[in-house]
């Protein structure tokens, strides 16, 4: 990063989890291993940046899987110190609502103004999260059990799609009738979610209709997977929207993997236009995990010389700072 523009983003997928339904933490944690000295250099030289050139080292301190984070927490504290530069911590979370902030070269991406509200939905988290600048953040509402992406990853398995089950999902959801079948929609309080009911209700439809067909799910997949999305869209948009009505801020936000989601992007712009909000949806290369939205918040703590110190420890449960 210079400044919040993007010099350079490489990934490096893990297609090996794909074998077995679900994130496996050892193998996440050895491919992080194997990848993560290459992944640096690649990304310098793309930048056209020199090691030496580099003001600080930013890492992701949690929360996350703890063997994953344990080797970018000790790769970044050995490249800072061998570079005498600060080292510079980052909530994982806080660098998915920043991805807004993100600049390309010759290119400025719109940025939701203070304060904004922003969802948060990925494979471990839904929150809704007011916004009131880069290092204040504040909960407003959050799953009490199963996030969205766990839900979609969840049914897609016991559908016998495939994992991940977001992008499946998603592309059998375009060709489906979102109205054909109806699931549970869980009746919690203020604006907390819930996705364990839905997941439930979601097995034992499932189970009855194979029961009566064993080749059910193959003849209505695209109309499951539509029905399904549009229950989990409906039940993330109604908490939202009262998240508005509350605040009063109108200026809303979504962030996190979920977030590339077609049906879920459709229903901003839906909102936007039928509620008056001002809506910002990120590239769909900002939405699952990525180096660029930790750059974007090392930014904004480089400027106010927020370092953190050597010893920093990485955790894995700690939702927001």
């Amino acid at each position: 990063m210079q400044g919040t523009t993007l010099l350079s983003n490489v990934t490096a997928s893990q297609k090996v989890h794909e074998a077995y339904g679900g994130v496996v933490p050892e193998l996440a944690s050895r491919a992080h291993q194997q990848n993560v000295l290459p992944v640096v250099d690649q990304a310098l030289k793309q930048a056209g940046v020199k090691k030496e050139q580099l003001s600080a080292i930013a890492f992701t301190r949690g929360p996350g899987l703890m063997g994953s984070l344990l080797v970018g927490v000790n790769f970044a504290k050995g490249f800072a110190r061998a570079l005498n530069i600060p080292l510079i911590d980052v909530n994982h979370l806080q660098g998915h609502v920043m991805a807004h902030f993100i600049d390309e070269p010759e290119q400025e991406n719109p940025h939701p103004p203070f304060p904004f509200l922003c969802l948060l939905v990925s494979g471990g988290n839904s929150q809704i999260i007011k916004v009131n600048s880069y290092d204040d953040m504040e909960i407003l509402g959050q799953t009490i059990d199963d996030a969205a992406g766990e839900a979609i990853d969840k049914c897609s398995k016991v559908m016998g799609l495939g994992y991940p089950g977001g992008p499946i999902i998603d592309r059998l959801a375009r060709q489906g009738n979102p109205k054909a079948y109806k699931f549970s929609e869980p009746h919690i309080p203020g604006l907390d979610y819930s996705f364990s009911g839905l997941k439930t209700s979601f097995l034992y439809s499932l189970q009855k209709w194979v029961e009566d067909d064993p080749d059910f799910v193959e003849h209505h997949k695209e109309d499951i997977a539509a029905s399904l999305e549009w229950t989990i869209v409906d039940i993330l948009m109604k908490k939202l929207k009262l998240a508005v009505k509350q605040t009063g801020i109108k200026h809303v936000a979504v962030a996190g993997g979920v977030s590339a989601n077609n049906g879920l992007r459709n229903a901003f712009n839906d909102y936007a236009k039928r509620f008056g909000w001002t809506v910002y949806i990120p590239k769909f290369s900002y939405t699952t995990d990525n180096a660029a939205m930790i750059g974007c918040v090392a930014s904004y703590k480089l400027k106010d010389k927020d370092y953190c110190s050597i010893d920093a420890p990485a955790y894995s449960k700690v939702t927001m700072k």
